[in-house]
């Protein structure tokens, strides 16, 4: 929302495990960056030297875009975030290792619509992209968004009138799974709590009308406090940070929004559901081949085990626990969503039994063997200082 030419590039310079933020008065100069960009960045330092560039002073939110899992939903997600909010905002963009066009499309919407994008050249884990976003925000609120999601008209202003009317510290939307059109449900409030449980503390997870259309709950559909929201969207006031600290990176792949949203209601605020406010996840279209690396290191079962354990760890729960092994098994089968065509083919050609078994003990075997030597597994008390486990971005 900051006047065409005032975007900024901000570089995070990716040397080791513990990457720097190298900032400059005018704009950031990335090694290797193409031409075009530069010709960008030199448009920027010009606009600041004539005084053109200024806050948003209006703005309450700051939206922070991070990957989730891909790539190719990029123009259409930030493009609905444009055209769906009527509200001033101001706008972080954080890109981690995205493939050669996406960086250039950023770099010309920043310029042409004056946000801020920080870069890395190496994938980020998503709470480790929300940190880095994070040293931007001078609003009361911030909006966290995934990279995939597409918000509705209305939606931010919405989702800031909970907050206010509530005085909730989280606040989450409606979240639509597929395509906007389609309204079915992903998840509309959810729980997310600690009980006692034969002897020893269980953790619940639950989503709330998951699968189901919207207009056939539409009238169980209200405002009300909640145990949990998403990062595919969620509204988040800033003194959040400043009690509890920045975001876990050791939860790397799941559960990251129940450990939130466990702080906020553990310091004795509220989380809340606004149903007015709609953002679908986006999961059609097919993967692009720059998609796939970033993918799998993301679900992957050093990134799945690891998060599952620190979790563990951090709420004083049993490896037998049955909702965090649930979890680790449905981001196993998360995993497996770009090999369904192909898995589904073998299951045509050579009948369900063989096919199957082709798919899971073959295929999906040589899968694993393949993710466990990429990403080498750590435990979670050395993930902070190991990121991306030496993985680096697909050019």
């Amino acid at each position: 929302m900051l006047p065409p030419g005032s975007g900024r590039l901000l570089g995070v310079v990716s040397n080791g495990p513990s990457p720097s933020l190298r900032r400059h008065s005018s704009y950031i100069a990335l090694a290797g960056v193409a031409p075009h960009v530069l010709r960008l960045l030199s448009t920027v330092a010009t606009n600041i030297s004539r005084g053109s560039v200024r806050s948003e002073k209006d703005a309450q939110v700051t939206i922070i875009v991070v990957p989730r899992e891909r790539f190719g939903v990029t123009r259409r997600a930030l493009e609905a975030v444009y055209a769906n909010t009527a509200e001033p905002f101001n706008l972080v963009y954080v890109d981690g290792g995205s493939p050669r066009r996406i960086r250039r499309y950023l770099a010309q919407e920043a310029e042409a619509r004056g946000f801020t994008v920080v870069r890395t050249d190496r994938y980020l884990i998503p709470n480790e992209a929300r940190n880095l976003g994070l040293r931007h925000v001078r609003t009361p609120y911030v909006v966290f968004i995934d990279n995939d999601a597409v918000p509705s008209p209305g939606w931010l202003g919405k989702l800031v009138e909970c907050a206010e009317a509530t005085g909730a510290w989280v606040v989450g939307p409606t979240y639509y799974i597929g395509e906007p059109e389609r309204e079915e449900i992903h998840m509309a409030a959810g729980d997310a709590r600690i009980e006692e449980w034969r002897g020893g503390r269980r953790f619940v997870d639950r989503h709330r009308f998951a699968g189901k259309r919207h207009a056939d709950v539409r009238a169980q559909l209200v405002r009300m406090p909640c145990e949990q929201v998403e990062f595919h969207c969620m509204l988040v006031r800033t003194e959040v940070f400043e009690r509890i600290g920045l975001l876990d990176e050791d939860l790397r792949s799941v559960c990251e929004h129940s450990d939130l949203c466990l702080l906020v209601r553990q310091q004795g605020h509220q989380v809340y559901f606004e149903p007015a406010a709609v953002v679908t996840y986006v999961t059609s279209g097919r993967f692009r081949p720059s998609d796939y690396l970033f993918y799998f290191l993301r679900w992957s079962e050093s990134w799945n085990v690891g998060s599952v354990e620190r979790f563990r760890e951090k709420w004083g729960l049993h490896s037998d626990d049955p909702g965090t092994k649930s979890l680790a098994r449905w981001a196993a089968a998360h995993r497996r969503i770009p090999f369904e065509p192909v898995l589904h083919g073998l299951e045509r050609v050579l009948g369900w039994r063989w096919g199957r078994w082709v798919g899971d003990t073959l295929l999906m075997g040589l899968e694993r063997r393949i993710n466990r030597r990429l990403v080498r597994p750590r435990s979670p008390s050395s993930g902070r200082s190991a990121r991306t486990d030496g993985v680096p971005a697909a050019n």
